[in-house]
């Protein structure tokens, strides 16, 4: 079974970027670096899910394209829209019916520029 263990989400400022997510999830992150030049900030390790972090590297680049993060927003997606634009990130798409009961989606754009879906449950 193939399942998605580790994500980055590449940006420009850290500092900036990590008040950004922890404004966004409610949690802290962890800051560490990588090697002389990079450095991560760790999303906490969710029971049975994945990991990831954002992650400074100078050839990295915040992107509306490629792969795309999911954060789950539990029951209150627009809560989450809400706290993406109060921390300087931007509505993307709405929350939107996905269809087939299968929940909400939202898209934001971080304030790295970065394309971050956000879902919850239907």
């Amino acid at each position: 079974m193939a399942r998605v263990v580790w994500f980055d989400i590449p940006v420009g400022d850290m500092g900036r970027a990590v008040a950004f997510y922890e404004a966004l999830t409610g949690e802290a992150l962890v800051r560490l670096p990588v090697g002389a030049d990079k450095e991560t900030a760790l999303f906490p390790a969710q029971e049975g899910g994945s990991a990831g972090c954002l992650f400074l590297a100078p050839e990295d680049h915040p992107s509306h394209s490629g792969s795309r993060v999911y954060f789950d927003a539990g029951p209150d997606l627009q809560a989450w829209v809400g706290r993406a634009e109060e921390a300087g990130g931007r509505v993307l798409v709405p929350p939107t019916e996905i269809g087939g009961g299968r929940g909400v989606f939202a898209y934001v754009e971080d304030t790295e520029g970065n394309r971050v879906g956000l879902t919850a449950p239907a």
